[in-house]
């Protein structure tokens, strides 16, 4: 059997869909797919820091975290960083001063910390949830992103109104990407990365080639990677609906067996 390698995004793919929980049946496949030779990678929009534990506790050979900015991978039974990408103060700075000119909440994100602007109170419903999620699993996020020592990766933004993006986006375009998430919610990533990128980079580390690799994704934000690899599987719950016509293959649910049903498709398993 040939050494294939699958990328994993996380929320809606590798977590159910329902409640958030990582399926009994999908954390077997990966750990079977794993035994047979084949590699297992997370590639998500979360830095690593916001990766749980129980991720880790699946079992993955690595990690493609931030959008194709952070990326961890198996040498030799040891863990190894081969890349790490961030975005200095000064543009921190411009990014924040941009955002306090409109209604909407912005995140900041790192492989260290999260940090909302809480310069004034939280507006969305999802900027709201996130922050009480962190809260809940006792992040600190104390540190000021007006501090001179403060970076970030890459931010999130809720919008109050959506005709305010087009402005706001002239200023982060120099620097980020704009992905569409849905409703009030967009993500910036750093021009040039993204989870294509992020694949590319694995497959250079470990010398494979595109036919070797497989990625899964359910939303916009995994566009990139399922356009880039031949074998892009989409899962039941995808949204929206439009990433099935994109991909060469769509699974069932992530609730329903989604990832145990395309790692028996692909013969992983």
């Amino acid at each position: 059997m040939s050494r294939k390698i699958a990328f994993f995004d996380i929320d809606g793919t590798l977590t159910s869909e329902i409640d958030g929980s990582v399926p009994a049946d999908a954390a077997d496949a990966i750990r079977r797919a794993r035994n047979n030779g084949h590699l297992m990678f997370i590639n998500t929009g979360r830095c690593m820091q916001n990766v749980e534990e129980r991720f880790h506790n699946v079992g993955f050979d690595g990690y493609v975290c931030g959008c194709g900015t952070n990326i961890y991978c198996t040498k030799d039974n040891t863990l190894q960083e081969i890349l790490y990408i961030n975005q200095n103060h000064s543009i921190v700075s411009e990014i924040l001063t941009e955002a306090r000119k409109y209604p909407l909440d912005i995140l900041f994100e790192s492989k260290y910390e999260v940090r909302f602007d809480m310069s004034r109170p939280l507006l969305s419903e999802g900027g709201i949830r996130q922050y009480r999620s962190f809260a809940n699993r006792n992040y600190d996020m104390s540190h000021d992103p007006e501090s001179e020592d403060f970076t970030c990766d890459k931010f999130v933004v809720w919008f109050q109104n959506l005709e305010d993006i087009p402005a706001f986006c002239r200023v982060s375009d120099k620097y980020f990407e704009c992905i569409d998430r849905g409703g009030d919610f967009r993500e910036f990533v750093p021009l040039g990365f993204s989870k294509a990128t992020g694949i590319q980079t694995v497959l250079d580390y470990y010398g494979l080639t595109l036919d070797d690799a497989y990625a899964m994704g359910d939303s916009n934000n995994d566009l990139s990677m399922l356009s880039y690899v031949k074998n892009s599987i989409a899962m039941g719950n995808s949204s929206p609906e439009s990433l099935f016509t994109k991909v060469s293959y769509v699974t069932s649910r992530s609730s329903e067996g989604g990832i145990r049903q395309a790692l028996e498709h692909f013969h992983f398993i």
